[in-house]
Parts: structure tokens; sequence; C-alpha cells
């Protein structure tokens, strides 16, 4: 009888426990290589090596279960899936933590001041030049955003003036210029300023 029990527990922890633990360490590890990227790609000096750390202390944890039972493909398929996971929830985690700033290139054409007023009156320092379009005289506006607020700005300017041309990119740093209070610290902290 505790021959059969200890069996069925040994059965259970090789087929599923074990690979439950390799896939959820593989998705840890992976989750935390994709944030350490972007610590790095962000110059966060002190952050990215901590990061990657646990990364890879996860990651033996998880090797070490591989090499100690390599007849068994349950955990293969286990290693396997829990990288796949890793990725997709590495890039959900970095999307919602949202660090970094963007740098916005817009081209209007179309009533370009309403734009330009409702982002100053957002908080949002802008440049503004005139160029010519393919079309005639155009207005170039240019900003730097937390990436945060990507999401919000792009509907402020496609409801305002859908026509705008809008280019994107990550700005690694910035020295000076003004961002808009987003919490009630921030707002604290330029009351003090001020």
């Amino acid at each position: 009888m505790f021959i059969l029990a200890g069996i069925m527990v040994n059965e259970i922890f090789s087929l599923i426990l074990l690979p439950a633990l390799i896939f959820c360490s593989r998705v840890v590890d992976v989750t935390l290589g994709t944030l350490r990227i972007v610590f790095i790609s962000q110059g966060r000096k002190k952050l990215a090596p901590i990061v990657g750390f646990f990364e890879i202390l996860v990651w033996l944890v998880a090797m070490g279960q591989i090499f100690s039972n390599l007849t068994n493909f349950i955990y293969y398929i286990a290693y396997a899936g829990g990288f796949a996971m890793g990725n997709y929830v590495g890039l959900i985690v970095e999307g919602k933590i949202s660090l970094g700033l963007l740098s916005l290139q817009l081209i209007v054409r179309d009533n370009p001041e309403k734009l330009v007023n409702i982002l100053k009156e957002q908080g949002y320092s802008i440049t503004t030049l005139t160029a010519e379009g393919p079309n005639g005289l155009v207005k170039m506006v240019l900003l730097v955003i937390k990436r945060k607020n990507l999401r919000k700005i792009l509907e402020t300017i496609r409801t305002n003036n859908p026509k705008a041309f809008i280019s994107v990119e990550q700005v690694k740093s910035v020295s000076g210029g003004n961002f808009p209070a987003t919490k009630m610290w921030d707002l604290l902290k330029r009351k003090k300023i001020k």
C-alpha cells in the first residue's frame, strides 16, 4: 500500500508538478529577459544587471531540472512552452509598465493651430516648424512624451486632426523640457518648485 502511494506521488511529481515548475520557471525567466533588454536599450544601468541576475538564477533552476531528467520528453515541451509564453507575458508586462520616452513628429496640413493649442493645453512642450510638403505648406510638430502617454496623445491627435502624419521613435535621454503632470506627486513637486 505504501509502495503504491509512493509510486503515485512520484508519478504525479514527474508528470505534472515538475513540468509545471519548468514551464513557470521559463515564463518568469523569459519575461525577466524581455524586461532586461528593454532596460538596456533605455540605458538603465542599475536596473538591467539586477533583473539579469534573477533571470539567470531562474533559468538555472529550469535547466537543472531538464539536465537531471534528459530522457523525459514532457520536460522539453514544458521548457519550450514556457519560453513561448514568457515572450508573450514579457511583452504584456513591458507594455503595462511603459517606461521611457518617445519622440513624436507630426506633419499637419489642415488646421494645425487647433491641434497645437490642444496639445499645449494638455501641458506638452511643442516645437512647430513651417515646412513644405508635396502639396504646399505644412506644420511640423515635434514633441517628446512619456511612453505611458502614447495612447492618450495618439487619440487626441487622431480626434482633432485625423489626416496628420505621425512618426514615433524611442528616445534614449533628454535634457530640459516639460512633461504634463500625470500623478498627484508630480503636481505637488511642480507646486513646490514654482
